[in-house]
């Protein structure tokens, strides 16, 4: 049943790409098959991120939560691409009541039972599963249920990306082949782990234990009699909407500290406790009248490694003090940037773009545009961002601008720096780097001490010709392959003509004449397509100039 969804879906899927598909090969090569490949303009960017929003709405709940997990790989689309699939909401119109009911009834037991009262209006819809408010035992809670046959519709469009997969490989630069093929198993998984509740639920209750004490942080408790693998029941905690500046003005709540605690409650999650809360757009975040801050919906949330966590700390610092070198080492042992890009060129990208975020004094500047900055670069270069670390990248952004929009003054480094430092993070940090210069003193000493050794050693085995050097040659734009190819084109070229000449001076059949002159012809067109083809690399270009960030900030 599945696989036959999935070959109908395939039509479907097709049918609403095909025109985006086409207008990408036409930019690799004007003519489809062949020709030179084109430049395209930003506007043609967006334009062509406004068509794909509305395939992927059309498209329904997994194409909806591909294009949300898209929105976090800046190594895969272009930032306007990013800009635009970043809007994209995960709300859609509930389902009707009766096919909730059905799913609520073979989890629970009869509804009327199970519950004191249920209001069957849904206070809200998702792409996979929708929120009901219902009463157990005179307590409120809020009863999120699964979507009613939405497993197996994901099931075949997971299929229909996995077929869909090769093709699409076709059209894409060789810097995002890797990335895309390890995104179909990572969507995968993403999304199985989502439309699991159990999981949600126990994400839930271990972020709500690790708040545990913190009367700025509000979680909902999960109530287990009522919960299930299709069913969440917890408690209902009401508030304002976060980014209801006027509501909140009236109520007296102040803002900034507001944006304070919720910036510090992600640092948290993030650098200390290694399990966060990864879908903080303004739906999923509420104020009560004391300023206490809820969290809803923990269906997106990830997992910090320790190492990972070591680095974004490091990362931190290194903005804080501006240290370029520092910002890009720790890039490239996350593994998000690649070692073979030019340091320089970068070095000179960051600078640009922490200059063009920086205020009127030193420290005044958003790690909003700085992320921004880091994304649209290295977009340019071959990467894959790990899974969870696009998730922090994510989340970075989203809680940067949900806290802007609280207080248009709120300085994220300043906050993240004073977190640091009373975590004790930038102590230890500077401790680290005074043992690494201590133990990079000692193996220098050491090896100066044993180098007058090495090199009598080495002058002795040169002066008996005992040394052998071996060589190997790095091809990475297969030159040899090239080369070895345009002599075997140059010798069938000289043989298929003095074939031809041979035939033609004593006589021979026309058609002889004719194919191996057109052979002949061939070959040449062969040759002189080997010598046109464009040399792919690494680009070591700065995408961005001084000119440029004006110009970007002017559109902004």
């Amino acid at each position: 049943m599945v696989q036959l969804r999935a070959y109908r879906r395939f039509f479907v899927v097709a049918w609403q790409f095909l025109p985006l598909l086409l207008a990408y090969a036409r930019d690799r090569h004007r003519f489809v098959l062949f020709g030179r490949s084109r430049q395209v303009a930003v506007e043609t960017q967006r334009d062509r991120a406004r068509r794909l929003l509305d395939s992927l709405l059309t498209l329904g709940p997994t194409f909806i939560k591909l294009g949300q997990l898209l929105s976090t790989r800046p190594d895969i689309l272009p930032p306007a691409y990013i800009d635009e699939l970043s809007k994209l909401q995960d709300e859609v119109p509930p389902a009707e009541w009766t096919e909730a009911r059905k799913v609520l009834e073979e989890d629970l037991g009869p509804v009327d039972e199970e519950f004191e009262e249920f209001n069957r209006d849904a206070i809200s819809g998702a792409s996979l599963g929708q929120v009901y408010r219902a009463y157990i035992d005179d307590r409120l809670v809020a009863v999120k249920v699964r979507r009613p046959d939405i497993e197996s519709l994901i099931e075949a469009d997971l299929r229909v990306i996995r077929f869909s997969l090769p093709v699409l490989l076709r059209f894409v630069q060789e810097a995002q082949s890797f990335s895309l093929e390890n995104l179909a198993d990572e969507f995968a998984r993403t999304i199985r782990e989502e439309m699991d509740y159990s999981r949600e639920a126990d994400m839930l209750r271990e972020i709500r234990k690790n708040f545990e004490g913190n009367e700025k942080i509000a979680i909902p408790e999960i109530v287990d009699s009522h919960s299930t693998g299709r069913v969440l029941t917890m408690e209902y905690i009401g508030g304002t909407k976060i980014n209801n500046v006027r509501e909140l003005d009236e109520k007296g709540i102040d803002r900034h500290e507001l944006a304070e605690t919720l910036q510090r409650a992600y640092l948290r999650m993030i650098i200390d406790d290694g399990v966060f809360h990864a879908d903080p757009h303004p739906g999923n975040l509420a104020v009560k009248d004391d300023g206490t801050i809820v969290f809803y919906d923990f269906g997106m949330s990830g997992r910090v490694d320790p190492f990972i966590q070591e680095k974004i700390v490091e990362f931190y610092i290194a903005v804080a003090n501006q240290d370029i070198d520092g910002i890009l080492d720790t890039l490239i042992e996350m593994g998000t940037l690649s070692p073979e890009a030019n340091r320089q060129v970068m070095g000179e990208v960051m600078e640009l773009a922490i200059a063009d975020v920086r205020g009127e004094q030193i420290e005044q500047y958003r790690v909003n545009q700085i992320i921004n900055q880091i994304e649209n670069t290295i977009y340019e270069f071959p990467l894959r961002l790990p899974s969870n670390l696009a998730l922090v990248l994510r989340v970075a952004t989203v809680v940067e601008g949900v806290c802007v929009t609280l207080d248009q003054n709120f300085d994220f480094i300043e906050t993240a720096t004073e977190y640091l430092s009373e975590e004790g993070y930038r102590e230890e940090t500077a401790k680290q780097v005074v043992e690494d210069t201590g133990r990079e003193f000692l193996h220098s000493a050491q090896a100066s001490i044993r180098l007058p050794q090495t090199a009598d050693q080495t002058l002795t085995q040169l002066g008996r010709g005992d040394v052998t050097i071996n060589v190997d040659i790095e091809d990475p734009n297969s030159v040899f392959d090239q080369l070895a190819m345009r002599l075997i084109y140059g010798l069938l070229l000289s043989v298929s003509l003095i074939s031809t000449a041979i035939i033609y001076a004593f006589r021979g059949p026309d058609l002889a004449v004719i194919i191996s002159g057109g052979l002949s012809l061939f070959i040449i067109l062969l040759l002189y397509r080997s010598f046109k083809k464009r040399r792919r690399g690494i680009r070591a270009q700065p995408q961005f100039t001084r000119q440029s960030l004006r110009q970007r900030r002017d559109e902004e």
